[in-house]
């Protein structure tokens, strides 16, 4: 049965939000203040979403519906109703057709599909702290290289020279989405070489002396902070994976019984058309800290989730947390320091082949082996490599190496 004006009204606040389902994906939220908040609930791209459609009684149920029918019709469509209503308010903001802010959002809603959930955000949020507010009302056929750098001047006289960087791709990626949709003829990034500061080529600190590893190892020991962070960090040296893969490792690509961790790395090329995976043979105290967890965090998504529901760790707790133990992350050591600590003491100390060593960093590699080749490559060696690593540094730990 629908919904009726009396079933809306009877329906009383709880304690927590419920809702009242009208059909095909619309429903009405009955607030815990008496709110009546109108909902549709679609999937768009194997994705789950929800687009807000108003409140009741300004939004009768006669209203309601007619905005869920033309939702529906723009999803038959294979059109987004959440992406066309935000392209609808930036056009009630006075912005042109293909103004610079449509452009972008309509590129972004067919970029993020094949990236992660968090990078995007992080991408889109970039957008529209840094360059939306500038360039958003320009006609995206008019923007030229002085726009663009304008920009990028803005985020470098903060110090950000690497975001600067980062946006003038993005400035790019959405002038070639506009070329390929004959909204605009040619793309002015390409003409600020020369004229951005240079990436900074300062490397990540890092420790790689025997000695100062060992003293780094029973810091981590005894940190007296949360329990997800401490394992995050103890796990670190033993895996060397970068700090983003760290962060976001998820329960579901982990199988502790063959001891392993695949997921698709993220150091890969946005045109490669397969996304390959590197395995992370599990030594047995790799294992033990991953048990250790996960009866506090096996029930969700990410094996070091942070305290806002739902989010991994952030790096910058994780290097806090090293500064807590006394390191300077600008000289000393940082997240990322693991693996050329990984890299440097496998190969100078333990003597293991570099290819076995480059192929664990999921690095690149001049040999042409094939895309079908990359998940299992040397994998046997690594498993070896890896709990020979872990076991060097439990004897590191204990003053057993000097």
């Amino acid at each position: 049965m629908g919904l009726t004006d009396i079933s809306i009204k009877r329906a009383k606040p709880a304690e927590k939000p419920y809702r009242l389902f009208d059909g095909g994906g619309l429903y009405i939220e009955i607030q815990p203040s008496g709110g009546r908040l109108w909902r549709h609930k679609y999937h768009f791209n194997g994705k789950e979403k929800r687009l807000a459609i108003g409140k009741y009684p300004e939004v009768s149920l006669q209203e309601a519906r007619r905005r869920h029918f033309e939702a529906r019709e723009k999803l038959a469509r294979g059109i987004d109703p959440s992406a066309a209503k935000k392209a609808a308010k930036a056009a009630k903001r006075g912005l042109a057709e293909n103004s610079f802010e449509v452009l972008a959002r309509e590129w972004y809603e067919n970029w993020r599909l094949e990236k992660s959930e968090v990078y995007t955000e992080k991408a889109m949020k970039q957008l529209e702290r840094d360059v939306l507010p500038y360039i958003g009302k320009i006609p995206v056929a008019e923007l030229k290289a002085p726009d663009v750098l304008a920009v990028c001047r803005r985020v470098e006289a903060r110090g950000a020279i690497s975001a600067a960087h980062k946006i003038n791709i993005s400035i790019s990626l959405i002038m070639r989405y506009a070329i390929a949709t004959g909204r605009a003829d040619r793309d002015p990034c390409p003409d600020l070489r020369g004229a951005l500061k240079p990436h900074p080529s300062k490397p990540f600190a890092s420790l790689t002396d025997p000695a100062k590893v060992a003293g780094l190892l029973k810091a981590i020991d005894c940190y007296s902070g949360t329990q997800t962070v401490r394992c995050a960090l103890a796990l670190a040296p033993l895996v060397f994976v970068r700090p983003n893969e760290l962060r976001h490792a998820k329960w579901e690509d982990i199988d502790l019984e063959r001891r392993e961790w695949v997921f698709v790395y993220s150091k890969q090329k946005i045109s490669s058309p397969v996304k390959r995976k590197l395995v992370v043979p599990l030594s047995n105290q790799a294992v033990a800290i991953l048990r250790d967890i996960q009866p506090l965090t096996g029930d969700g998504k990410y094996v070091f989730p942070s305290l806002r529901h739902g989010q991994p760790l952030s790096q910058p707790a994780l290097n806090a947390a090293l500064q807590t133990l006394g390191y300077d992350t600008s000289t000393e050591m940082t997240l990322h320091g693991f693996r050329a600590m990984a890299r440097t003491i496998l190969a100078e100390r333990l003597h293991f082949d570099p290819q076995w060593i480059e192929r664990q960093l999921s690095h690149k590699t001049r040999e042409n082996l094939g895309e079908a080749y990359d998940r299992t490559q040397f994998l046997e060696q690594r498993k070896e490599m890896m709990q020979a690593w872990a076991d060097y540094l439990d004897k590191l730990k204990s003053g057993g190496i000097k």
